[in-house]
């Protein structure tokens, strides 16, 4: 090409030769002065063996450890995961769970929301989403039933509950009986399962003896008459506050309506009424509490306002534990203790348990549907 043979006389020529080989060039292709000194010059300069390539700040050890992350506080959205992380990755690094280097640690503990979302996409399972007990905003418009103290949304012990049967369907029959509550302020999520529905108060004081709290209030939104019996009656004897919501708008209720995904998804889908099947529930409960009310952010509204003319909401994604920590009707006592079962909890070793055992109770009720 004229271009490549004309290139490296003109590197070597003085003022007047280079002048007469651009006029040379630009003769014979019609090319503009500068741009044919543009060519001759290109044309001599060394070309890299590789293109240099973009700088990937988030290489596959890090990416590697947020899916991990992420698998254990089962698939939060990065809105809810980043706050976590900083105090998630050491736990795990100290529990041998994260094998990273220091600056694998950094680069994940100061990832945004928004990159979490984008380096997750890949895994994220089209059409669903993450299945987690949750505490969200309660519209309240309750029917006193029975009040001892006036219902506070924001001082832990007022808690929602509501009572699922396991009976893959069948409300008739003996089958067991899940008792779940949920702390309206603190978002704090216990469960307790029990032989009979007559065993719904058993179930809650062994719930009220887990909690960090004293039970102040409790709002059934199911309205079954077995049911309201005995919380009335549970109620009564411990001057709780006992209410029933009405029907509310649209995510406005914590359990009844949108916060059993979790619950359902490990014991809803066959019938148990074994004691086999009960030891095993409770086991389930007892590993989730430690690990969604400790580790896993839960997303509340704490304010709404307007921003150019749209309403928008302004969202708290502490978890549960941490919501407890920082309320002063907590004693001090019980924040210590809560300090101290949190430094012994490794939550992916929780995960796996939890993985574990729901395979064997599925297991479990799937062959005795066989026989």
């Amino acid at each position: 090409m004229l271009v490549t043979a004309l290139a490296t006389r003109y590197a070597e020529a003085g003022r007047e030769e280079k002048t007469q080989t651009l006029d040379r060039l630009c003769a014979a292709t019609g090319w503009h002065r500068s741009h044919a000194r543009k060519a001759l010059l290109t044309a001599v300069r060394p070309k890299p063996a590789n293109p240099p390539r973009g700088y990937a700040k988030y290489d596959t050890d890090v990416v590697a450890a947020l899916l991990f992350c992420w698998t254990v506080l089962d698939r939060p959205a990065g809105k809810r995961l980043a706050p976590v992380l900083p105090e998630l990755v050491p736990v795990l690094r100290r529990h041998n769970e994260l094998d990273i280097d220091d600056g694998t640690a950094k680069l994940l503990t100061e990832m945004s929301a928004a990159t979490i979302d984008r380096r997750l996409a890949p895994h994220r399972r089209p059409g669903r989403t993450a299945t987690r007990i949750r505490a969200g905003s309660l519209l309240r418009n309750e029917v006193p039933l029975l009040a001892w103290s006036e219902w506070d949304n924001t001082s832990p012990g007022f808690m929602e509950i509501t009572v699922v049967g396991h009976g893959a369907g069948a409300s008739s029959g003996d089958h067991l009986h899940t008792v779940s509550a949920t702390d309206i302020a603190t978002g704090w999520t216990e469960n307790r399962t029990v032989r009979m529905i007559n065993g719904v108060g058993v179930a809650l004081d062994e719930i009220s003896r887990m909690l960090p709290f004293p039970i102040l209030g409790l709002d059934f939104g199911d309205h079954d008459t077995g049911v309201d019996e005995i919380l009335l009656r549970w109620c009564g004897q411990r001057r709780v506050t006992f209410t029933h919501a009405r029907p509310a708008h649209d995510g406005s209720r914590h359990v009844g309506q949108k916060n059993w995904s979790m619950l359902r998804s490990i014991a809803d889908e066959f019938r148990y009424d074994t004691t086999a099947e009960l030891d095993l529930l409770n086991k389930i409960w007892a590993a989730l509490s430690g690990l969604s009310n400790y580790f896993c952010p839960q997303q509340h509204s704490v304010s709404a306002g307007e921003h150019d003319g749209r309403r928008r909401k302004e969202y708290d994604t502490a978890t549960p534990y941490h919501r407890t920590l920082r309320h002063t009707a907590v004693t001090s006592e019980d924040k210590a203790i809560l300090a101290d079962i949190h430094v012994s909890i490794n939550p992916a070793d929780l995960h796996r348990q939890i993985g574990a055992m729901t395979g064997r109770l599925h297991l479990m009720a799937a062959d005795k549907t066989a026989a």
